[in-house]
């Protein structure tokens, strides 16, 4: 089973996603945890260039070519084969995150987006992705906050820099793919507290389950 959790900055994807693997390892799913950008050696090389600061001043069509040569690697070396033995992988960010930072936001031509995923990468879709939605205002406050505290690296804000406009096309854009696609995703009111966005997550992963026979 494959499971990708989708928001803007400050969501909670990394914070849910525990809850997520506890909750599937006590039902005996074998559970590998990733993220992209960064989810193998290599895409770790790639991340620290796509979310440094200094690198501001990247092409979009330069951004889109790193992220997907990223997510390349992460599936032929991590997903696919975790996947084929059987085990639930859960990724932080996967492919709807580039149609909607590089696609909607960017202005990225989303038809070769599309076809882009369709060659390279064989159309690999998750079985469920959840969308922790929330203002981009919240989820900067919340951000910035991690990474004055140190819970957030301070060298991956090449995003958090970005102009609140830039963040309002990202959640619009997942807001559309969620309407596109209602059978995969499910919306989660991230502004919710901790325990209640928990819930609903969990909720919505019972249901997968059980549509899976698991």
């Amino acid at each position: 089973m494959f499971i990708t959790l989708e928001g803007i900055e400050g969501s909670g994807k990394t914070t849910q996603l525990k809850h997520i693997v506890g909750f599937l390892q006590k039902k005996g799913h074998h559970c590998i945890t990733t993220r992209e950008p960064g989810g193998t050696r290599i895409g770790e090389k790639i991340r620290a260039i796509l979310l440094d600061p200094e690198s501001r001043a990247m092409d979009p069509m330069a951004e889109l070519l790193l992220y997907m040569a990223d997510r390349a690697q992460h599936l032929e070396e991590l997903i696919r084969p975790c996947l084929s033995e059987g085990k639930t992988v859960l990724c932080d960010r996967y492919y709807d995150a580039t149609v909607a930072y590089q696609g909607f936001a960017r202005g990225l031509d989303i038809g070769l987006l599309n076809e882009l995923h369709g060659l390279i990468f064989k159309d690999l879709k998750p079985d469920l992705t959840l969308l922790l939605d929330l203002s981009p205002e919240i989820g900067l406050q919340r951000a910035l906050r991690e990474i004055e505290n140190g819970a957030r690296n301070g060298s991956e804000i090449r995003f958090e820099k970005e102009k609140i406009a830039f963040h309002e096309k990202v959640r619009a854009g997942y807001l559309e793919l969620a309407r596109l696609e209602p059978a995969r995703f499910r919306i989660i009111d991230a502004a919710s507290t901790e325990d209640q966005v928990r819930e609903e997550i969990l909720k919505a992963v019972s249901v997968i389950l059980s549509r899976n026979g698991r």
